[in-house]
This record gives structure tokens, C-alpha cells and sequence, in this order.
């Protein structure tokens, strides 16, 4: 088979323009996803707590969970950054230390086990019961 010039031109245009669409879906897959991989981890940093961002309640607040349903724990106050397996229930008394956007940092100490667990947990989820100690 012979090709005229104009048809390997068109051929080699074609080629090209593959290449050059290729490549540049590359560098925007690869843009996409350090953006999003790098924000995703610095997402589920927690803010200081006892800062603007997450102010310090003195003394710590008792909540009891409310709703239906479990009420999932996270490492930060953001939904990306679920603690797998680690959850309360309605009736379940915690103890809150800052809120955050929505958000408690919270305890919870299991009654049976004397095990104890941390981090955040949606506000619209908890019930103000008291005080630990003596408001300040």
C-alpha cells in the first residue's frame, strides 16, 4: 500500500494530536490528584483545641447521644476522615471539650470495659446533660 505525502501528514497530524491530548489528560489526572490527595490529608488534621477554631469548653460538657442510628466517630471535624468501627449510640453519655463547625470534640468511656475513645462527632447528634465539674 502507498501513501501520498499528504495522507502520512494527516496520518502523522493525527498521531500527534493523540499524543498531545494523552499527555495532557495525564498532567491533569496527575494535578488532580495531588491536589486532592494533599488536601485530603491535611483535612483530617484537628484544629487546636482552645483556639478561635475550636474553642475549649471549661468545664467539659456531659452529652447524651440522640437521634437514631449510630453516630460515627472522626479523627478531625470533617466527613472524610472516618474512624472505621468506632461509633455511640442513642442513650450513650459523652463527655464534650470544643465544638468546631458542626462538630464536638468528644470522649467516650465505655461503661463496661472502662475503655475510653476520642475524637469528633456531629453536633446536631448530642444533648447538653450538665457539667463535669463546677462551671467556672
Amino acid at each position: 500500500m502507498v501513501l501520498s505525502s499528504g495522507a502520512v501528514e494527516r496520518a502523522g497530524d493525527r498521531a500527534s494530536a493523540a499524543t498531545i491530548f494523552s499527555s495532557l489528560a495525564m498532567k491533569t489526572l496527575i494535578l488532580a490528584l495531588s491536589v486532592f490527595s494533599g488536601s485530603a490529608f491535611a483535612a483530617c488534621e484537628e484544629p487546636k483545641i482552645g483556639t478561635k477554631a475550636a474553642p475549649f469548653f471549661s468545664p467539659p460538657l456531659s452529652v447524651v447521644v440522640i437521634g437514631t442510628g449510630r453516630l460515627q466517630f472522626y479523627s478531625a471535624p470533617n466527613s472524610g476522615c472516618t474512624m472505621k468501627g468506632v461509633f455511640v449510640i442513642p442513650k450513650d453519655e459523652l463527655i464534650t471539650y470544643a465544638q468546631s463547625g458542626g462538630w464536638s470534640s468528644v470522649m467516650y468511656s465505655n461503661p463496661e470495659t472502662g475503655n475510653t475513645v476520642s475524637g469528633w462527632v456531629k453536633s446536631s447528634r448530642l444533648k447538653e446533660t450538665g457539667t463535669v465539674g463546677p462551671r467556672q
